[in-house]
């Protein structure tokens, strides 16, 4: 016998669980499940930016006095947001440490990361 797909009786079981719930529920279902759930998330993200638009005055970062006064002609970052006193302060660097990693756990530490 020279089948294309070989099922256990617990794949044939799956298989048949889900064809049956389809026909009882139909497929209609599934795109009108998802078309609530979208519907949801849209009504959920805007009551969220209407709330901290009540909330908050100011709400992005350029806006805020503080910031505008730090890169003002004569503020602290005067050369501005990409300027090299902003960049040495604010900016990291990515350091491999995960050859110190590997050489903790072959000595048996385990670590919780």
């Amino acid at each position: 016998m020279n089948t294309i797909m070989e099922l256990t009786r617990r794949s044939f079981i799956k298989v048949t669980g889900v064809m049956t719930a389809m026909a009882v529920t139909g497929v209609h279902f599934v795109g009108t499940a998802k078309a609530a759930a979208m519907d949801f998330v849209a009504h959920r993200q805007t009551s969220v930016y209407d709330a901290d638009a009540k909330v908050y005055k100011i709400r992005k970062s350029q806006e805020n006095p503080m910031i505008q006064k730090i890169y003002a002609k004569d503020g602290f970052l005067h050369d501005g947001p990409c300027g090299h006193k902003s960049h040495e302060l604010l900016h990291t660097h990515y350091v491999d440490r995960s050859a110190g990693l590997k050489a903790l756990r072959d000595k048996g530490i385990q670590l919780k990361l």
